[in-house]
């Protein structure tokens, strides 16, 4: 299913995200639906950069829609609703990504992207968007949550901090040993006007 053929998208619905949480809560059949529809784009978006592939971000999307749904009784107004199905498709996200690599894989061979990519079309944008995402899986997943959220996200060290439940020296640590590691492994897109 694509996103833009998910039911009743284009409906509006002008209450608060927290007033359509307490009404599905409460019974309302259709407040769930308002609540995804209004963010599916950004929580799909928010799948994709956290999971290995397209594939796997539709599984985590759809396990941790399921999770809020069942769970929206224990939602605490301490934080966004948006922030707290954030974090929610972040830790599908993550678990099936840990399933998968629990299961037995045969490893393909690495291939130095960059040298083949041709800079002079569109394709070598997704080449290098690949070599980033593979990149960003070696980090460990501590540093992953903190760069994506930090740095592709956008959101600031105490909104990382707070949605990722650590405290903001870490968000710092962990950034600053995430980008460490990641200019590392991606040195070889370097050019010598880079340096």
């Amino acid at each position: 299913m694509t996103l833009s053929a998910w039911p009743g998208k284009d409906a509006v619905d002008l209450r608060t995200d927290e007033q359509l949480l307490r009404a599905h809560v409460a019974g309302d059949p259709g407040a769930f639906s308002d609540l995804v529809n209004r963010h599916l784009d950004y929580l799909w978006s928010v799948a994709l950069r956290t999971s290995q592939s397209p594939e796997d971000a539709a599984d985590g999307l759809q396990d941790a829609l399921l999770a809020a749904h069942r769970t929206a009784a224990d939602f605490r107004s301490d934080a966004k609703v948006t922030s707290w199905l954030h974090r929610i498709v972040v830790n599908a996200c993550l678990d099936r990504i840990r399933r998968n690599n629990s299961r037995k894989t045969v490893p393909l061979p690495e291939w130095d992207v960059m040298s083949i990519a041709d800079t002079s079309d569109d394709i070598s944008a997704v080449d290098l968007s690949v070599s980033i995402g593979r990149a960003l899986h070696t980090l460990p997943e501590g540093q992953r949550q903190a760069i994506v959220a930090v740095d592709l996200e956008g959101y600031s060290i105490a909104e990382a901090a707070s949605l990722l439940g650590v405290a903001e020296g870490t968000i710092k640590s962990r950034c600053a040993r995430g980008r460490l590691k990641l200019a590392q492994v991606l040195g070889h897109l370097r050019t010598a006007d880079d340096a």
